[in-house]
């Protein structure tokens, strides 16, 4: 099959989904909406900024004068953990239950105009160290199942501050995405004995077109099934369940990824590249010894990168038509899109000197 051709559609194995790839219309002139470009030269420390150290945030809270990583609750959570516990239900049509939760913030560092790949390597491994750390806290609070890790790069992705920082939702019940991956690498596991994604690790480092980068732990690549345009996942070598089971070497290892695959995204269109990123990772809760050991062993801890951008800084993909009504479509296929991701340097393109 000729996949750099024709129109076909790819299997996620992963989320049970399929998306139609259309390589023929990559020529396709654009005439439509643009964005504009990130804006890169902001000041060290902001003073309107509601992150910043020093600085006043919602209702009159003002941050401590942190000079690492610094973790505080979202002032307007988007889940509470004191809801009471009621439940509708009309004729199995109209159903409602209450969902209890945490909402934390997580900023990187006291610096503005950071992100993630233009920080030190032993910064951004504190930063893994902390995600670790409030996953098994959060984690083990009672009437917490699972803790989702994510950041949003870049205002067209909703993210009204460039100050760099994520977030961290943990949430009574298993969400959508997570529960379907919990399903799928369960069935593998049940079915074939092996892991999906050790299995599809081993199959795409011997195949190779699609890997953009790798050390000695991690492997980035753009995925077979990918959506997006510049669609990316970071994913161990070895089967880990979670962020709890890196070693050192595995943490030093994952900073080192996280920094190379921001570069080369910021490095693409020479701009501070928009995405969502967020990490898939084992539930917390387990009903028995016997389904932890199920779930220790069926999932493998990953990243999801996310990001809009389609042809430059300024034009993005959007889901629409089609896409909203029947299935995703991408133009670029997934090899391409490693091929372009592989060729850049790993010099963040701020750093390079005229």
């Amino acid at each position: 099959m000729r996949l750099s051709d024709h129109p076909q559609r790819r299997y996620n194995p992963l989320s049970d989904e399929w998306v139609l790839v259309s390589p023929h219309r990559t020529k396709r002139p654009w005439q439509g909406q643009v964005e504009k470009p990130t804006l890169d030269g902001l000041p060290a420390h902001d003073p309107s900024c509601y992150l910043c150290p020093r600085n006043e945030r919602a209702g009159g809270v003002n941050n401590p004068d942190y000079d690492g990583v610094f973790v505080f609750p979202n002032d307007f959570a988007a889940l509470l953990d004191d809801s009471p516990d009621e439940k509708m239900e009309e004729n199995g049509l109209l159903t409602a239950e209450t969902e209890k939760g945490r909402c934390e913030v997580l900023c990187f560092s006291p610096r503005h105009d950071l992100t993630l790949p233009r920080m030190e390597s032993a910064a951004v491994q504190q930063v893994i160290r902390v995600w670790r750390e409030r996953y098994l806290e959060l984690g083990s609070a009672d009437g917490i199942s699972y803790v989702q890790i994510f950041e949003n790069r870049g205002s067209v992705m909703g993210c009204s501050n460039p100050h760099p920082h994520g977030q961290i939702w943990a949430t009574q019940r298993l969400p959508d995405l997570p529960a379907r991956e919990d399903r799928m690498q369960r069935a593998r596991r049940a079915e074939r004995g092996t892991c999906l994604l050790c299995d599809y690790v081993a199959l795409e480092l011997d195949k190779g077109e699609r890997i953009i980068f790798q050390n000695e732990s991690f492997v980035a690549l753009v995925p077979f099934w990918a959506v997006w345009p510049f669609e990316a996942m970071i994913l161990p070598k070895r089967h880990i369940p979670s962020l709890e089971f890196f070693s050192d070497d595995e943490i030093a290892d994952f900073a080192d990824a996280l920094k190379r695959m921001g570069t080369r995204y910021d490095n693409l269109f020479l701009t501070s590249f928009p995405y969502s990123m967020g990490f898939h990772q084992k539930p917390t809760k387990f009903s028995s010894a016997a389904d932890l050991l199920a779930q220790e062993a069926a999932w493998h801890f990953h990243v999801h990168y996310y990001p809009p951008l389609l042809r430059s800084a300024t034009v993005r993909k959007f889901m629409v038509g089609y896409e909203l009504l029947a299935m995703p479509q991408r133009d670029i296929t997934a090899e391409s899109a490693a091929q372009r991701l592989r060729s850049l340097s790993e010099n963040h393109y701020l750093n390079e000197t005229v």
